[in-house]
């Protein structure tokens, strides 16, 4: 494995780790030491080669697909990155309960987790979009057309969900 390479690797791991709250010493003690928090340090900063069979091992810890640890293989090298999900909570809330309660709820649950009440627009991750496609009993593309629709989601989020269905 290339120096190069192991580095960017080393900094998906990192990231997935950080996102995810854990320190090393707490991917350690979540995995009850299967982890060695001096392993995966060595890991993130590419002084050691991970083994396939190690990184899917991690992936499955992090509860992440092996392909999200992979370099090049998500936004953020020569790839645009999929815009972002914004809803706009103004137009939200014109849009008559019986049909945009569950996303009024789930929206003001996500500005609760974040202390976000400026009330104006709110960033959804695509996990969330598909959480109201379940909730909604549709697919992502069909959700988004619908919120599209009603205002609440700029046309640009297409190209958020085709990128993700792709």
């Amino acid at each position: 494995m290339s120096s190069e390479y192991a580095k960017q690797l080393g900094a998906k791991l990192r990231a997935i780790r950080t996102q995810q709250g854990l320190s090393l010493h707490g991917v350690e003690e979540k995995s009850q030491g299967r982890w060695k928090a001096v392993v995966v340090g060595s890991y993130e900063r590419g002084d050691r080669a991970v083994t396939v069979q190690r990184l899917a091992e991690l992936a499955d810890f992090y509860g992440v697909p092996v392909q999200e640890l992979l370099p090049g293989t998500t936004p953020g090298g020569a790839a645009e990155p999929p815009p972002k999900l914004v809803l706009d909570l103004e137009r939200l809330a014109h849009v008559p309960a019986e049909k945009a309660g569950p996303l009024q709820r789930y929206a003001a649950t996500i500005q609760s987790q974040r202390g976000d009440y400026n009330g104006k627009v709110l960033s959804i991750r695509q996990d969330d979009l598909r959480t109201l496609a379940v909730i909604y009993d549709q697919s992502p593309s069909v959700l988004t057309e619908q919120l599209i629709s009603w205002g609440v989601l700029d046309a640009d989020a297409r190209r958020a969900v085709s990128h993700d269905e792709s």
